[in-house]
């Protein structure tokens, strides 16, 4: 199962920035003569950056950096290059990029409650709450697999 959790991780290192550039909605006005612009983890960044830079910073760091800087310390557990012990502080990192998920997911709520917008769920959402969800049972799962 170890072997399992290393590969299941290691694929999380291409799944990650597959997701951040992946459509996670389009969004658009309900009248059919305007399209709807595709919406990514990358480009709602840029945009992000341009408006509110704190923001963007803080998002930055939840959706990209903490995500991916706690697969690699997963991978180097599972390396024995890193130890075990750090597993409660990376599984609390974890949680913190579930929060990018839920703000994706409010952000949704509120321009569907809002007229006369239209937004179309894409499937990058689904590939990156995947990942974050994958992460955080690789990661719960670990421990009791180490020590077997």
């Amino acid at each position: 199962m170890t072997s399992t959790l290393k590969i299941a991780n290691y694929a999380l290192l291409i799944l990650y920035p597959l997701a951040w550039f992946a459509p996670l909605l389009k969004a658009g006005f309900i009248l059919p003569i305007f399209g709807l612009t595709e919406i990514s983890v990358i480009s709602g960044l840029q945009s992000l950056w341009e408006s509110d830079a704190a923001l963007a910073l803080v998002v930055t760091m939840l959706a990209i950096f903490v995500p991916y800087v706690k697969t690699i310390a997963i991978a180097l557990i599972h390396s024995r290059l890193l130890s075990a012990r750090l597993l409660p502080a990376l599984t609390w990192l974890g949680r913190l990029a579930m929060a990018d998920v839920f703000l994706i997911a409010l952000y949704i709520v509120i321009a569907k409650a809002s007229a006369p917008t239209r937004i179309e769920v894409e499937w990058g959402l689904w590939l990156f709450t995947a990942c974050v969800l994958a992460s955080l049972f690789i990661s719960a799962l670990t421990p009791h697999r180490r020590g077997r």
